[in-house]
């Protein structure tokens, strides 16, 4: 997996899980992914060398690919759209439930 798709699923998983981080993860998940901080300036920030808030990001990234492999939210949410996607094909009555689905999730 190269660096954007590493970068792309985790920020998908965050999405799902967000809520099952304790607020340090989340502020640490949002500089790297988000704000695109480097380990530089984190460290800096925090005061805490490179290798800590490389060590703290990888715990983080490791803590979300459990809660998908247990919860499987992620998983879960790329099969309905894929079905979605294919039954929006079939009939325009179909395309209109789908919709009202959507508005739910």
């Amino acid at each position: 997996m190269n660096l954007l798709d590493k970068k792309e699923h985790y920020i998908n998983l965050f999405d799902f899980y967000e809520g099952l981080l304790s607020d340090k993860q989340k502020q640490y998940f949002r500089e790297y992914y988000f704000q695109d901080l480097s380990l530089g300036e984190m460290a800096e920030n925090y005061g805490v060398t490179r290798n800590a808030i490389y060590d703290h990001l990888r715990k983080i990234d490791s803590q979300l690919d459990l809660y998908e492999d247990k919860l499987g939210l992620f998983r879960k949410y790329c099969e309905r759209k894929r079905i979605y996607d294919e039954a929006s094909l079939l009939n325009p009555e179909v395309q209109k439930i789908i919709n009202k689905l959507k508005e739910i999730e």
